[in-house]
């Protein structure tokens, strides 16, 4: 008789980024969603950043709380990871580090992002003398193991996914459709279950507790037809309809109403496309509008690309000597600073 045995197992790479947040105390007050982040950091092949934010990442009903997310910066990557962040005392006043956020294996991806966000209380005993917080983040990714790697030698071809154009058909041809929305005359048949399950906000509208379940019909005020009518393709494909008969400005505007929609309605990865279009189409004439935009809707990798767009030398002049840019100024007049900050940056790299 012969026995054999064999082990699987799971190669790991782990690295450790420590980012130190200066004047501490000058960063509350930004607002809750806004943060703070690290600069990048390669960890297992991939480039990774912490964010900070110094009035939680959720409205909270008192000012008490602080939240800490992770993100994975590589662009159109996903990796398997766990981590761990903690605070470090520099002055060994009180134990070495407290522990503000950690995660078993989860998958992370770029695109859409994903986020593991935790919230605690104001680490202000561990703000050291100079006003500075010492955050530590603890990454290991997970690859594959050596067993998974080996090629297998058969090649059985698997057609696409076709879930995204069955569920289009449903709304195209408006079958057991259970629910309409009227938008200024237009009128939108859908069905509530694929609503609800695609947004939190339709959810709690058509059965949460302040809804009606029996409600057949939904009025959406301050909206196009042509943006609700968008706005339910992308619910139902996860992508948005054609914009080939729209041309230039018509464009523009209709990718930030879009934005403003998927904002509305909780369509993350809406919203993040429209940031990707959008920063694609930045110019001197529209950079301003773009950014009042990203700030008034949280759009972080939005603000990010306008504020680089105007902090370039060859920019700035023309930006601020813009009417965009006074109406600017007058209509969110804490962007300015960031404006600066970033100009200040650019000039000191």
């Amino acid at each position: 008789m012969k026995a054999t045995a064999s082990m699987c197992s799971p190669r790991t790479v782990r690295g450790t980024h420590t980012f130190k947040i200066a004047g501490y105390s000058l960063h509350r007050g930004l607002g809750a969603g806004r943060y703070v982040r690290s600069a990048a950091f390669d960890v297992g092949g991939y480039l990774w950043r912490i964010e900070y934010y110094p009035d939680a990442e959720m409205e909270m009903k008192n000012g008490d709380y602080a939240s800490v997310s992770l993100e994975l910066v590589t662009t159109d990557a996903q990796a398997r990871a766990a981590f761990e962040v903690r605070l470090v005392d520099q002055a060994s006043k009180l134990p070495p580090s407290v522990v503000l956020a950690r995660s078993k294996p989860m998958l992370f991806r770029s695109n859409p992002p994903t986020y593991m966000s935790e919230d605690f209380l104001q680490p202000l005993p561990y703000l050291h003398a100079d006003d500075s917080l010492l955050v530590e983040c603890d990454i290991t990714v997970i690859k594959e193991s050596e067993l998974a790697s080996i090629a297998t030698t058969f090649d059985i071809k698997v057609p696409p996914s076709d879930l995204s154009h069955n569920l289009g058909q449903l709304l195209e041809t408006g079958e057991e459709t259970d629910v309409a929305f009227e938008v200024r005359g237009e009128v939108f048949p859908a069905h509530k279950l694929v609503l609800a399950m695609r947004s939190r906000v339709f959810k709690a509208d058509l059965f949460g507790p302040m809804g009606d379940r029996a409600r057949k019909t939904v009025t959406i005020e301050d909206m196009q037809p042509a943006v609700f009518g968008a706005l339910l393709h992308f619910v139902y494909t996860d992508s948005l309809p054609s914009m080939e008969h729209l041309v230039g400005d018509d464009a523009e505007e209709m990718v930030k109403h879009l934005l403003v929609a998927a904002d509305r309605y909780a369509m993350e990865r809406m919203k993040v496309l429209c940031e990707s279009i959008l920063c694609r189409t930045l110019n001197v004439h529209n950079v301003t509008t773009t950014l009042a935009l990203a700030d008034q809707h949280q759009c972080s990798h939005l603000k990010d690309a306008c504020l680089d767009f105007i902090a370039s030398p060859d920019r700035t002049d023309d930006v601020v000597a813009s009417e965009g840019y006074a109406c600017l100024k007058r209509s969110c007049p804490a962007v300015i600073a960031d404006i600066f900050e970033r100009a200040t940056k650019s000039r000191n790299i």
